[in-house]
Parts: C-alpha cells; structure tokens; sequence
C-alpha cells in the first residue's frame, strides 16, 4: 500500500518520515485488512485510537483529542475505506502534532 499516495488525497506535502513512524507503530494490524482501516461510525474503534495513538504517540487527550478526530472523520467521510495510517497522520496534523513524529 502506497500510504504517502493516499495521504496526499487530503493534504498537501507529505512528511515520509512521519508515514514510515506510523506503519511502524501499527506493525503487523496493517497485515489484517479489518484492522489496516479505521470506521469512523464504532465508537469502540475511536475510543481504541483514543487510548492508544492519540495518547501514546501524540500526548492527546480530552477535548482536543475529540475534536482532531472529529475534523479527521468529517475529512475523510467520503471514502467507505479509511486506511489507518491515513487517518493516524491527519489525527497528528489536525491536532498540531506532527512534531511528535518526527
């Protein structure tokens, strides 16, 4: 999977850096395809994403967090496959926080 490609559909200026620390971070889940992609509509699957990267590798929490992975979904809405590192690296730059994977 080409991930900076998809990436790209929503921003401008991929960092390759940051890509290759999420794949990293997400490791083998990326091999299943139920656990490579995100579904912005289970609840339980935000509050995994919640508890893990956002607070994990970005320091998010709270209020922020709800609201970087609300712009993330809104963002993404209109595609049925959210790829997971996709919606990671958007997670990190609607929150301000692509330094924390540099």
């Amino acid at each position: 999977m080409d991930y900076a490609t998809d990436i790209a559909k929503y921003t401008a200026n991929v960092d390759e850096k940051a890509v290759e620390k999420i794949v990293k971070y997400c490791g083998i889940a990326l091999q299943s395809r139920d656990a490579s992609l995100v579904s912005c509509t289970d609840d339980a699957e935000l509050d995994r994403i919640r508890k893990g990267f956002a607070v994990k590798m970005l320091g998010l929490e709270g209020v922020a967090c709800d609201e970087a992975m609300n712009a993330v979904c809104e963002k993404m809405k209109a595609d049925k496959m959210k790829h997971r590192v996709t919606f990671y690296y958007l997670l990190a730059e609607a929150a301000g926080k692509m330094d924390a994977l540099a």
